[in-house]
């Protein structure tokens, strides 16, 4: 066998000379001293400074994998929305505000309604003057980068070139994927107390505001309100439009979950509490005392049986002057028509045979198919376990529970929407003990219906965390055909319900869960 001939270094570099020298190698280095250098120009020069409103706004955009815009209303928090497909973020903070005109919109509220017809205008003039500057430092980037690597000027102005398409074609994909409505369903992110002020009231955004320019002249409003009183925040008019409800659901004994509540209610000016079941850990006598802090909610709060609850821990609920118990019956409150069933398990018994699965969904078409032969028009059925609701699909138009400590939203074939509740009570505290890293977080949404039709019009979840459970997450959800058809589902309970596009869907609940 002949050996392998030994390596020549000289003849390598001869190689590799060649290939730079290629026209290949040459348009490659040219377009990644194109991309470099746009990235740091746009990075150093792509923001500009100008009014939109009573505020002076400063525009940023930069790359990002993913297309999105940001309204940082700091200290209070940010909004985020998913506005376009581009690879470009673009980032708008407030500058400073106009004490005059923030001053004129406490005076007289329709200056909101009167700066619409102008804010349009405004941001047009700020976006291109972003373009444009972005561009130009892009492109000065670009050329600066490869006049350092190539020291040569026909090189540069072709890696100038290069930028200057490559940001022009990212700014015109934003422009032919954007998305206007994105802005009714805002993610938030910051302390609680500023939450519902700066994401609006859902019946503005369902109602009032029928065009984009004047959702962003709420928008900057409310953020504007928010700059000149912070310790006097506005907070949603109690106008009768829309009745708000909180859902809740598997507490499990913890007490920092009434907090949570207390502070939701406040802050989001809640008309009634809706509680899907698991108040207790074990449905103990001594945990009876727990439910205690129901009658310090200001509000009616309705309750299911989880299968964490006993029957002690019903009569201990059932004690509350505000509370209102349901158990395979339909009660009004505030407005609202709500059938309740609680859970045929109890699991912490564990001498007791409780029903599995196929009992449990059997049981529930029991009760659906017993309402239905009532006539009862129900606007809300409320379950602990999703296997036991799936009965009522195609028979109410929402239906709510939880169980799972997983939250997510599904809209049914028959057109029943389902959403089910995560732990308001971050699973309880022995959560504390699984040894996990990212413990369950504390999660609750604010439903809100239309007082005259009593459907669901749209939904905040909340997701809670951080020291003292002050910080905030906050995902707006519209509602995109409140007053759709409900027809009786045609698959057996057992059948998993089919998820909406465009929504996500959790697994079925563990059965760590169930225990």
């Amino acid at each position: 066998m002949r050996a392998a001939p030994p390596f020549d270094l000289r003849r390598a570099a001869v190689r590799l000379s060649r290939v730079r020298r290629g026209r290949a190698w040459r348009i490659g280095a040219v377009a990644v001293a194109a991309l470099l250098g746009g990235w740091v120009g746009l990075a150093l020069g792509g923001q500009v400074t100008t009014p939109v409103g009573p505020a002076d706004v400063r525009f940023t955009v930069s790359p990002s994998w993913t297309g999105e815009t940001v309204l940082d209303v700091a200290p209070l928090g940010r909004l985020e929305f998913d506005t376009h497909a581009a690879p470009l973020r673009f980032e708008a903070a407030i500058a400073e505000i106009r004490l005059s005109a923030a001053e004129e919109m406490f005076e007289n509220p329709e200056a909101i309604d009167r700066m619409a017809a102008s804010i349009g205008t405004e941001l047009r003039d700020g976006v291109v003057r972003l373009f444009a500057q972005a561009a130009g430092a892009a492109v000065l980037g670009a050329v600066l980068a490869a006049l350092l690597v190539f020291r040569d000027w026909r090189r540069s102005l072709w890696s100038g070139l290069t930028a200057l398409l490559t940001f022009a074609a990212a700014g015109g994909l934003a422009a032919w994927t954007f998305n206007p409505s994105a802005i009714a369903e805002p993610r938030y992110s910051g302390l609680l107390a500023g939450a519902p002020q700066v994401v609006g009231s859902a019946e503005d955004v369902v109602n009032r505001f029928s065009e984009y320019r004047e959702q962003l002249a709420g928008l900057v409003g409310n953020v504007s309100q928010l700059y000149e009183a912070t310790s006097t925040l506005p907070v949603y008019e109690d106008d009768g439009s829309t009745i708000r409800v909180l859902h809740v659901s598997d507490i499990h004994l913890n007490p920092a979950a009434w907090s949570v509540i207390r502070s939701l209610q406040e802050q989001f000016r809640v008309d009634l509490i809706v509680d899907s079941g698991d108040l207790t850990d074990r449905g103990s006598a001594a945990e009876d005392v727990f439910a205690d802090d129901i009658a310090r909610l200001d509000v009616p709060y309705v309750w299911v049986r989880g299968n964490h609850d006993s029957m002690g821990t019903q009569r201990a609920v059932e004690a509350q002057p505000n509370a209102v118990v349901l158990d395979d019956e339909v009660e009004e409150v505030g407005g609202i028509v709500f059938y309740g069933a609680g859970d045929p398990r109890f699991t912490p018994d564990k001498a007791r045979d409780n029903p599995g699965a196929d009992e449990v969904a059997a049981l529930g078409a029991e009760q659906a198919e017993g309402l239905a032969d009532a006539g009862t028009e129900v606007d809300v059925a409320i379950l602990h376990d999703p296997v036991q609701a799936r009965a009522f699909l195609g028979e109410v138009p929402l239906v709510l529970s939880g169980h799972g400590h997983s939250r997510y939203a599904e809209l049914d074939a028959t057109g029943t929407r389902s959403i089910v509740q995560g732990s308001t009570g971050g699973a309880g505290l022995r959560g504390l003990d699984r040894g996990d890293d990212r413990p369950t977080p504390y999660e609750a949404s604010v439903l809100y219906f239309d007082a005259e039709t009593k459907r669901l019009q749209a939904w905040d979840d909340v997701t809670l965390g951080g020291i003292g459970l002050t910080s905030a997450q906050i995902e707006r959800h519209i509602e995109p055909d409140p007053q759709r058809d409900i027809t009786p589902a045609s698959p057996s309970p057992t059948t998993p319900a089919p998820t909406s596009p465009g929504r996500s869907s959790a697994p079925p609940p563990s059965a760590d869960a169930a225990e």
